[in-house]
């Protein structure tokens, strides 16, 4: 179980506000984590990565505390073993596709399971200015997930995809999903996103 219960000052589109969340997520399933643009959701998955901080709290993964605020303690990102799509995909300018899921996994194998299951094996070599927003997307999920994580935070991650793709590759993740026992919460603005397989959670005004 991912408990979290954290305070956070924030800038939304009201001006400063508390984002607070006190919240449980289960471990091993997909988790989408809905709410009005503005409310909080990247900055929640940012301060679960420990990328930020929160001003006070708790947030435990599966008993292991990744944070304490009295204790001012706050676990290492790299040791969080935590996968994140960015929004903006975040890539490399001079790495290709390869090397991006290289970056995270000698397994030559499992770098080409990847690239087949977002169906980029023909874009191996291609450097991100030479691929399509779309294909840029895949690639950001394919690099999140090369090392294997044991807990993967997506932030609007499809949103470049067309519908027929976006479906055959949730579907891909979902069975990926599974396979590795990944805990996944993705921040959507999309009910199709994992709709069927997934729980709610929604940050309100």
């Amino acid at each position: 179980m991912i408990e979290v219960d954290i305070t956070k000052r924030i800038k939304t589109y009201r001006g400063w506000e508390d984002l607070r969340v006190k919240t449980q997520f289960e471990m091993g399933k997909i988790t989408r984590i809905t709410g009005p643009s503005g409310i909080g959701k990247t900055t929640l998955l940012k301060i679960i990565a420990g990328l930020i901080t929160p001003e006070v709290g708790t947030i435990k993964f599966n008993g292991d505390t990744w944070f304490d605020g009295e204790k001012k303690f706050s676990k290492k990102i790299q040791d969080r073993k935590v996968g994140f799509v960015f929004q903006d995909y975040a890539l490399f300018p001079n790495m290709t596709a390869e090397a991006h899921l290289a970056y995270g996994s000698n397994d030559e194998n499992y770098i080409n399971e990847l690239l087949h299951l977002g169906e980029m094996e023909n874009f191996r070599q291609h450097l991100p200015h030479q691929l399509s927003g779309g294909q840029q997307q895949r690639l950001a999920i394919l690099r999140a997930l090369s090392t294997k994580p044991v807990l993967l935070l997506m932030d609007e991650s499809f949103s470049a995809l067309d519908k027929e793709l976006k479906v055959k590759l949730m579907e891909k993740l979902h069975d990926l999903f599974l396979v590795q026992g990944t805990t996944v919460l993705v921040v959507t603005h999309h009910d199709e996103v994992f709709y069927s397989s997934s729980a709610l959670f929604s940050l309100e005004n």
